[in-house]
């Protein structure tokens, strides 16, 4: 079913890297309830909405896509939910959730029709190994903030390495350095689970179930299938003055959910051979959904929608699964066993909640070491070309998000190739994605004020 050997893998290797994934990005399922329950939402119906979207949305991508990738609500997006469209923008979480759910549908559309993989296509390649290596940027200071060792503030820096949780993250980062370099099966699953053990007695790994699996389904009601009430769609455009706002917020959730996923897919996909040169020929050709490009896509859509229904922020493709496709995941029996953890953490809360970053941040700053090798792709010497992939690929980083540096890198494409009198190579859907871009950003700045 998940062409194993034609991928060059086998069961083993898909289940280790299934597991990776999972650890890799298991703070979710505690982190994201507590971001939206600020909001006012019970934290118990988020706890079982995160889950539950994780699991359809992991088991779509697997099933229906056959590829290795992890879906659930992501972070940053459930930020914007709470800050800006709550408490910045005054909407109910009701109608923040409607939004998100419109966003859904939207994306299903321009995935239907084709219009994310006419982006895809029409992003240059110097821009794909830029975003490739961003990401990898991108996800190795993530790690680095996850593992405290870097402090975020005005201007980031080394925190003093006199913590608990810093010594497990560099007791983690050494482990993982020696067996992968000893080329050790499953060093980084390895890593995670000694790091784990390291952390309970010292105290960074708190053994604690916060909230019972009966609370939480008694909970789920309170905001499952709330958008369709009154309280959701019913008055989100209400106010015809909140117009303008709503329908600007709908476009930021779905910009930056759309090129998320097209920045992972394109930075992870293309360097581990998922989306493979022959597989990018079909979906050129193809009028349906026949590639694998097609239906990871359509998968990452439907996502967010169903996670709305549910009562949840966008759900999106993770980038966390690149540590899952660092360890040998070639397929979607990769997805099914990261989907098989979420259902099972639903019951096992404690025991998820004893893996703390500090573990996983390893993990993710040597999975970013591996994917910086695409920036040697670019041509450096080559201003025209380095200029924009350098805004590509450390803007995803500083702005501590893929979609700005994205759209960083278009606006400078673009720029480039105008003052070279080249802007005949300029595709319209790199103009308008441009032009989208520079949009979001004067919204931002707009309603900032």
């Amino acid at each position: 079913m998940f062409k194993l050997k034609e991928n060059g893998t086998n069961v083993s290797t898909e289940i280790i890297a299934g597991l990776t994934t999972f650890f890799a990005m298991a703070y979710i399922i505690a982190v994201n309830p507590t971001i939206l329950s600020q909001t006012g939402m019970q934290w118990g119906a988020v706890f079982l909405a995160t889950i539950i979207s994780a699991v359809i949305g992991t088991l779509v991508m697997g099933l229906v896509a056959n590829v290795p990738y992890a879906q659930a609500p992501g972070m940053g997006l459930n930020a914007f939910f709470v800050y800006t469209v709550c408490f910045g923008f005054g909407f109910t979480w009701q109608q923040a959730l409607s939004m998100v759910f419109i966003c859904g549908l939207f994306n299903i559309l321009i995935t239907v029709t084709k219009i994310r993989k006419y982006i895809i296509k029409a992003i240059p390649r110097s821009l794909q190994h830029a975003i490739s290596g961003g990401i990898g940027i991108f996800i190795a200071y993530i790690g680095l903030v996850d593992g405290g060792i870097v402090k975020l503030g005005a201007v980031p820096s080394l925190a003093y390495l006199n913590t608990k949780p810093i010594f497990v993250f560099l007791i983690g980062l050494v482990l993982v350095v020696i067996l992968l370099i000893l080329k050790v099966k499953g060093a980084i699953l390895i890593s995670i689970a000694v790091a784990t053990l390291i952390s309970i007695p010292l105290g960074v790994s708190p053994v604690k179930d916060p909230i019972n699996f009966l609370d939480a389904c008694k909970a789920l009601p309170s905001t499952f299938g709330v958008i369709f009430t009154s309280a959701g769609l019913g008055s989100l455009f209400a106010d015809s003055s909140k117009i303008i706002i709503v329908l600007t917020t709908i476009f930021a959730f779905s910009l930056s959910d759309t090129f998320d996923t097209i920045g992972t897919f394109i930075g992870t996909g293309r360097r581990s051979g998922i989306f493979s040169e022959e597989d990018e020929k079909t979906m050129e050709k193809s009028s349906g959904f026949k590639s694998k490009m097609d239906k990871a896509l359509f998968a990452d859509a439907t996502a967010t929608s169903i996670g709305a229904i549910l009562g949840t922020s966008n759900t999106t493709t993770y980038v966390e699964s690149a540590a899952g496709i660092a360890a040998g995941g070639r397929t979607g029996l990769t997805s099914v066993v990261v989907a098989i953890c979420f259902a099972l953490s639903a019951f096992f809360a404690s025991f998820v909640s004893a893996i703390p970053m500090a573990a996983t941040a390893p993990v993710l700053v040597i999975v970013g070491v591996m994917m910086m090798s695409s920036f040697k792709e670019i041509e450096w010497d080559d201003l025209a070309e380095a200029i924009p992939a350098f805004f590509a690929g450390v803007f995803m980083a500083l702005c501590y998000s893929i979609s700005y540096g994205i759209g960083a890198g278009f606006i400078f494409y673009c720029i480039v190739k105008v003052c070279k009198k080249e802007a005949k190579e300029i595709t319209p859907i790199l103009w308008v994605c441009t032009i989208a871009f520079i949009l979001n950003f004067i919204a931002q700045a707009y309603f900032a004020v």
